[in-house]
């Protein structure tokens, strides 16, 4: 069975987020999904939802085999529990995927790494983004 591995903060889902998965699904046979503890989220705000309810939401989308929580310490430990053949990345995730590829290479990971293309929004106002939509919160409630 082709195992592909998703991975992100999936913090206030929207339609970027769903795009990215089922799109992964498509690459493979079973999808996991790591959704990323808060101490782990360094390149951004650390997310609102806390991480189960994160997990529980990515886990509904229908695409989504597996949806499990990352690793407090040591991002890769799911990867190797998983031990998948490729993984996934967003098409705007801050991640060097040869810097990837290094990592799971020194590790003895054998599987891919590939990017998942940008959401084409389904209508003229979509918010693809949860920094845009805390971004519209804070102007429109605070």
């Amino acid at each position: 069975m082709t195992r592909v591995v998703a991975q992100g903060t999936f913090d206030l889902l929207h339609p970027g987020h769903v795009h990215y998965l089922r799109e992964a699904a498509t690459m493979g046979e079973e999808l996991y999904v790591i959704v990323s503890r808060a101490t782990n989220v360094t390149h951004k705000q650390r997310p609102i939802v806390p991480a189960r309810q994160r997990r529980a939401l990515v886990g509904a989308i229908d695409s989504v085999d597996h949806a499990v929580l990352g690793h407090s310490e040591d991002i890769f430990v799911p990867i190797e529990e998983i031990d998948p053949d490729t993984i996934v990345l967003g098409h705007d995730q801050h991640h060097d995927e040869s810097a990837i590829e290094g990592a799971l290479a020194e590790r003895g990971i054998d599987c891919g790494v590939c990017r998942a293309s940008a959401c084409d929004p389904e209508f003229e106002d979509a918010v693809l983004s949860t920094g845009t939509i805390v971004e519209r919160i804070c102007e429109r409630r605070c």
